[in-house]
């Protein structure tokens, strides 16, 4: 299977940087990835048939609702991981990275299971090994950075006990 997985990987990678994929895939996945989330429980994202996938849970930064974002992540140890708020490489921050800021306690659902995380933002002197590390597992993603023209802002998802969270976001 992880043969398989790298091979389409190795396939699939570049398409993701090109301008029409960019342009269509903010319109056509996010639906695909609601029926399959819908339909599976959670437990299956399209994304995640190629790379580690969740989906984050947020508080909305002005409105104060529940808001859902399926997104590719990165493991970064001890149940942390990375997430990029990459956009399709998109000249703005996607909504789900104002509400962590805005609320950084959150929930993630992984393969059906959901849990509370408190979110931080990846400080500037660890940026180029969290890079390093989401590369490692997606090469050139870090592309769609350099082509939206802005700092994409990566976020450390810690898990934390429910009963430390506050309720927030889960």
């Amino acid at each position: 299977m992880g043969l398989l997985v790298d091979t389409v990987r190795t396939l699939v990678a570049p398409l993701t940087r090109t301008r029409a994929f960019r342009r269509l895939g903010p319109r056509v996945l996010p639906p695909i990835e609601r029926v399959l989330a819908r339909v599976t429980g959670g437990r299956v994202q399209l994304s995640g048939l190629l790379v580690p996938s969740l989906v984050l849970h947020t508080t909305g930064a002005r409105s104060g609702e529940q808001r859902d974002a399926p997104l590719m992540y990165t493991p970064d140890g001890r149940g942390r991981a990375i997430v990029a708020g990459t956009n399709f490489a998109g000249d703005r921050h996607p909504a789900w990275t104002t509400n962590l800021l805005a609320h950084p306690d959150a929930a993630i659902t992984v393969r059906g299971r959901r849990m509370p995380v408190r979110a931080s933002l990846i400080p500037e002197g660890e940026r180029d090994a969290a890079w390093d590390r989401i590369q490692a597992q997606w090469p050139g993603y870090r592309s769609y950075e350099r082509e939206s023209g802005r700092t994409v802002r990566l976020f450390r998802l810690q898990p934390v006990r429910a009963d430390r969270q506050g309720g927030a976001g889960a």
